[in-house]
This record gives structure tokens, sequence and C-alpha cells, in this order.
């Protein structure tokens, strides 16, 4: 279980600009479950996860992923976790151009020191997986919207985490595209995953593969999380 405990942050603390966006949160989250954070756009979803994921700090406040309290964990030892325990999937998909799609993929696990040939053998082996084979060497500025997206997801997938986070993934997809990426949603789910979605896209919200769905505005929850 992940568990937030009177989790905030504020940003640009004891300046004008001083900004709360996550205010107050208690929450926990259950594994191998999908969850929606629900919210329109500046609700805190984004700094929520980001703070779920080990990317940022909360300013005060306690989480706790299986038991063990990370909050106030060194720096290597966050991005240990980082590595090992999360994937993320964000809005922008944020892929190296000029590089190829199998090499994108491929980079978060570069630090591990894995041998290359064993990490290109499970980076080829997602490709197949996400129907991504015949793009495994274009370059990423070659690529549609949605290989663009699945080679994100085989990014996120490389070191086989445990928990995936996708902030706001079908932003910039159509709807079919949007539903393909539910799809894929859907198999993670039977693998045993853990996705942490934040999103006001219907299409993802509604989806029938979803477990459970937060409302999130203001930084704060608003009503009993739905279940």
């Amino acid at each position: 279980m992940i568990e937030l405990l009177n989790v905030s942050k504020t940003f640009n603390t004891g300046k004008s600009n001083e900004f709360t966006a996550v205010r107050g949160v208690s929450l926990p989250i259950d594994f191998k479950q999908v969850t929606v954070f629900r919210g329109p756009s500046g609700s805190g979803k984004t700094t929520l996860l980001s703070l779920i994921g080990c990317m940022a700090r909360p300013t005060s406040g306690r989480i706790t992923l299986s038991g063990r309290e990370i909050t106030s964990l060194p720096e290597r030892f966050l991005t240990q976790i980082r590595q090992k325990t999360f994937g993320f999937i964000f809005q922008q998909f944020n892929l190296i151009k000029g590089v190829t799609a199998l090499e994108n993929a491929m980079l978060p696990a570069y630090p591990s020191g894995e041998k290359y040939l064993s990490l290109k053998k499970r980076a080829l082996h997602l490709f197949d997986l996400l129907n991504l084979s015949t793009k495994a060497t274009s370059k990423v500025e070659w690529l549609s919207g949605g290989e663009a997206q699945r080679v994100t997801i085989a990014r996120a997938l490389i070191n086989d985490p445990s928990i995936i986070i996708a902030d706001e993934p079908t932003a910039h997809l159509d709807t079919k595209l949007s539903q393909e990426f539910m799809e894929v949603v859907a198999q993670l789910k039977e693998d045993q995953k853990t996705v942490l979605i934040a999103s006001h896209d219907p299409l993802v919200y509604e989806s029938p593969v979803i477990d459970r769905v937060i409302n999130f505005r203001d930084g704060r929850l608003e009503g009993p999380p739905a279940g």
C-alpha cells in the first residue's frame, strides 16, 4: 500500500508568489489496482503524483511505500526507488530526437549497468508487446503520436517497475489512440502492476478497467474518494 499522511506541497515559500499545490492530503492507495486522480487543470494532480513517485519532496506530511517512510530518505535512495519501483508516462512524451525509438526506451535502464545485449532483448520484447517492432530503428521524430506514446510506455516499463505513473496520458491523443492506451492499461493491470493516472478525460476515468476514481480540486480531495 501507498499511504499519504497529511501531505502538503508549497512552492516559493515565503515569497510573493508562494503557492500551495497540495493541501493536507491523507490517502491510502492499494497496490495492483488502477487509480485515477480526476480534476481540472491546475488542481494539483500532477504535483501529487510527482510526490508519490519520489520526483519531489512534500513540504510537510509523510508518504509511506509498503510501510516504509520515504519522505525523508537521502536523494541517492530516492533515486534508487524511482529507478526500481516507478515507471513514468508523461503528458509531453519527452523523447530524445535524433535517437531511435528503441534507444529511447532503453535509456532509463542504462544506470543499472546491465549488459547491452540483455537490455536490448528486453526492450525488443516490450516493442513486440506494444506492436512497435517495425519502428524500433526509426528516429522518434518520424513516429506518429500513437507510436510515440507507445515508446514512452516501453520506456516506463523497461526496468519492470511495480508502479506506473501516468500524467494526462491521453491529452494529445485522439479517441482511437486514447482507447488503445486504455487497452495497454488493462494489460498492465492483468500483469499485477499498480497504475496511477492523473486525468480529466472521460475516456480514462469512465473506463471499466479503472478500480478507483479520486476527485481532486484546489489541492485537496473533493468529497470521499470513489471506488
